[in-house]
Order: C-alpha cells, then sequence, then structure tokens
C-alpha cells in the first residue's frame, strides 16, 4: 500500500469507487487456495467491469496455471518483489502514472484495527517443516535490519499506535541465531511511551529464552506467546521434521510459567498428518491436558503438492483427521474457560478498537471458526460501549472485551479497566 500511495494511488473505502481490485491471496492450504479463486470469482461477479489483480502467495505459486484457468483475474502478482507492485497495477490498468518518491513503510496504510499494528521483521522460512509450502511460496529466511524496525516502530508510535504485533514466519529464527530477537527487543525498548510489544509465531525448537529476560523487566512487552506445538508424538514431529518432544514442549511452557505467572500460550495442532495413528492422537490429548493452553486452534492435514510429506505413506482420511480435531477442540474449551476465569477481578489495561453496535456477534469480529466458538449475543444484563482487547488476547483470533463505564474513550486508547465477568471465551470490564 505504501508503494502504491508512493505512485500516485489511492485507497477507495468502497470497491465501487476503485478502478483496480487487489485480492491479496494465500496458497498455503487447500482451502485456503479455494477461499481466494472464490474471492475473485465473487468480486468479478459484482464488478464486471473493473480490473482486478490477484497478489500473494496463491499468485505466486500457481501464477502460470490460474493465467490460463481464471479469465476473471486481469494480472498476477507474487511475493517476490512488493516494491513492484505499482508496477503490476499500472500494466493491469494501463495508464496509470508511476512516480518514484521515497517508501517509509512507518507511514504506510494501516488496516488493522484502531490502536494496533503489525511490523513484518523477516519473510520467507528456513525451517523446512514437511507438510508446509511456504519455503516454495517466499524462499528462505530473509531478515530486516534492527534499525530498520526499530525506525518503523517509532514512526508507528508517533502516529499513536498502542500496540505493536512483531510477525514472521518465526520469530525465533531472527537473523539466523538466538541472539537476534533479543537484540531487537532490546532495541525497541529503548522506544519512549507506553505501548505494547506482542510477539507473533515462535517455533518451539527456537524459543529464545532471553527474551523473557527483557519482559520482566519491561512490562510493555506483552507475555504473550504464539508457539506453534502442532504436535506432541515424537514420532509424527521427525516426520513433519521438527526436533521437539512432549517433554520439550511441556518444560518450555513450564519455564515461561514460571518465569512470567502472567503468561498467555496460544498454539496450533495439525491433525491427520499422515501416519498419525490413534496411539499419537492419544499422546496429543495427554499433551493437551497437561499443557493447559489458553488458546488453541486446530487443522487438518493438507496435502500439498511438492512438500516432502506429500509422498508419504500412511495418508489419514479426512473424516477421521475431522474427527480428531473436533475432540481436541470441545476438550479445549473448559481449559481455555478455566484460564480465562483467573482474570476475573484484576485491573488490566483494554485497548479500546471500536464502538459496541446492538446486532453484535462473534461473526462480525473473524474470529477463528477452529476455536469452536461459534456466534454468540451477549446477555441483556450488560450495556457494554466499546469492543476491545486485553493482553490475553491477539487480534482477530482470540476473544474480545466488551467495556462499559468510559463513554469517553476513543478507538485506539488504553484504558484501565476492571474484568468483571466472563461471556464464553470473551470478558466483560468496567472501566
Amino acid at each position: 500500500m505504501s508503494h502504491l500511495n508512493n505512485a500516485g494511488w489511492e485507497s477507495a473505502h468502497d470497491a465501487a469507487n476503485a478502478d483496480l481490485i487487489i485480492i491479496n491471496s494465500c496458497g498455503f492450504i487447500e482451502s485456503a487456495k479455494l477461499e481466494s479463486i472464490n474471492a475473485v470469482l465473487g468480486w468479478r461477479k459484482l464488478y464486471p467491469n473493473k480490473k482486478i489483480l490477484l497478489a500473494g502467495c496463491l499468485a505466486q505459486r500457481y501464477s502460470q496455471d490460474l493465467a490460463e484457468s481464471l479469465p476473471e483475474a486481469d494480472g498476477f502478482f507474487g511475493v517476490e518483489d512488493i516494491s513492484r507492485i505499482a508496477s503490476a497495477a499500472h500494466d493491469v490498468c494501463e495508464g496509470s502514472i508511476i512516480s518514484h518518491s521515497s517508501h517509509n513503510t512507518g507511514h504506510r496504510p494501516l488496516l488493522s484495527l484502531p490502536g494496533s499494528a503489525y511490523v513484518k521483521i523477516s519473510e520467507g522460512c528456513n525451517n523446512r517443516c514437511s507438510y508446509c509450502a511456504i519455503p516454495l511460496i517466499r524462499g528462505g529466511l530473509v531478515c530486516r535490519t534492527i534499525p530498520d524496525i526499530r525506525e518503523e516502530c517509532r514512526a508507528l508510535l508517533e502516529r499513536g499506535i498502542k500496540e505493536l504485533c512483531l510477525v514472521g514466519q518465526d520469530l525465533g529464527s531472527y537473523q539466523s541465531g538466538g541472539c537476534g530477537l533479543p537484540e531487537l527487543l532490546a532495541e525497541i525498548s529503548s522506544l519512549p511511551g507506553q505501548f505494547w510489544v506482542r510477539l507473533l509465531y515462535i517455533h518451539p525448537d527456537h524459543f529464545p529464552l532471553a527474551v523473557l529476560d527483557i519482559m520482566e523487566k519491561d512490562g510493555r512487552f506483552l507475555p504473550y506467546f504464539d508457539i506453534p506445538f502442532q504436535h506432541s508424538s515424537a514420532k509424527i514431529l521427525r516426520a513433519m521434521n521438527r526436533n521437539g518432544s512432549a517433554e520439550s514442549h511441556l518444560a518450555l511452557i513450564e519455564t515461561i510459567r514460571r518465569r512470567l505467572p502472567a503468561a498467555i500460550i496460544r498454539s496450533t495442532f495439525l491433525l491427520g498428518f499422515p501416519g498419525e495413528n490413534e496411539k499419537d492422537f492419544c499422546a496429543l490429548v495427554d499433551f493437551q491436558d497437561k499443557a493447559r493452553l489458553d488458546w488453541l486452534g486446530c487443522f487438518t492435514y493438507s496435502r500439498e503438492e511438492d512438500t516432502p510429506a506429500w509422498s508419504l505413506s500412511g495418508q489419514v482420511p479426512q473424516r477421521a483427521a475431522e474427527r480428531r480435531k473436533k475432540i481436541i477442540e470441545e476438550r479445549q474449551v473448559p481449559i481455555t474457560e478455566h484460564m480465562l476465569d483467573r482474570f476475573i477481578g484484576k485491573r488490566c489495561d483494554v485497548l479500546i478498537e471500536e464502538k459496541y453496535h446492538e446486532d453484535f456477534t462473534r461473526g462480525h469480529r473473524g474470529t477463528e471458526d477452529t476455536e469452536g466458538m461459534g456466534d454468540h449475543i451477549f446477555s441483556d444484563n450488560i450495556s457494554p460501549e466499546y469492543l476491545g482487547r486485553l493482553y490475553c488476547q491477539a487480534p482477530e483470533v482470540d476473544g474480545i472485551v466488551l467495556v462499559s463505564g468510559c463513554n469517553n474513550a476513543q478507538p485506539g486508547d488504553l484504558v484501565p479497566c476492571t474484568v468483571v465477568g466472563r461471556r464464553g471465551f470473551d470478558l466483560e470490564v468496567e472501566a
């Protein structure tokens, strides 16, 4: 979006007013591919005369095939060099003027909810998990420099951003060593002001314990850890080309919680990986019971061509994988509810995101279906004014809080509140 703005384009709030519709696609698993293609078909049906550019991972991986099979898209743009997006838009629309302004990521347009911004610190991945197509699409690990990231964070904070979400395929691999991420966090810690720093996606095999030192010293670094364990069976983990075990995963969880008692741990489990039998599944259930994860998302194995797992024997029937996924999700509900109950009565900062509307349901916020939460309309005995999040809730994927008693708040504010109740996976707070 920064490159397009610098080239003279403006973003339109309504697609009806746009000359070009850019669809950012995912090519990670089969369901995401279908969703991306359906998005193209849907926008083409709505706007038969507008230009459509399919961008992102799906376009990167299958551009030649899609050029022949998806005429609804006027062009395709991958992920190898995003600085070329203005040229791609020019080619599709034939005649837009391209300038050469400087590019400052800290002043880019933001698509996140007020007060929060994502900061990508790296691209690609060297882990080579056998099921994963990301290295095929995005290549090996490439890291931004610490000064570049720090400058982006500084510029975002100057704009009033209160939450910096650091993202990458694996933050623990930043600069290919255990000291890279802690060094980056130390630099961000030197920035003044009241704000949150949230770390998303740290591979358990590369978890740098030194980040706990920084979090102990600087409370602005949230004790929220998104650690995709994927499985606990040693056999399945080795087949996934991962080095962990149930014992090492539990030891890591214990270390984090011992040093940071307020820690929140989110993870993902992959069900139905080739060779997974009932014994492996029972081992995962046992791990789930012992780990007591605060948040958990589940997905079933998607067989992706050109990945090492494509040719593995012992492919698990989809029905069996879905059954196991459902069991894990149902078992997780009381665990997460119990973990959330410990916030009741506590005073915490809430990041205000938007005003509450009477027709609000969970689907309005786009929360993961994999959480098994479903739509939920809140009871009549509360009068919330705003929706927001505590530190224990990452954007879009975890629960939310309903905020009452702060009529003068603005979206993007950090407001001290007391947690007074829980509704399913959501919390009620009062300022």
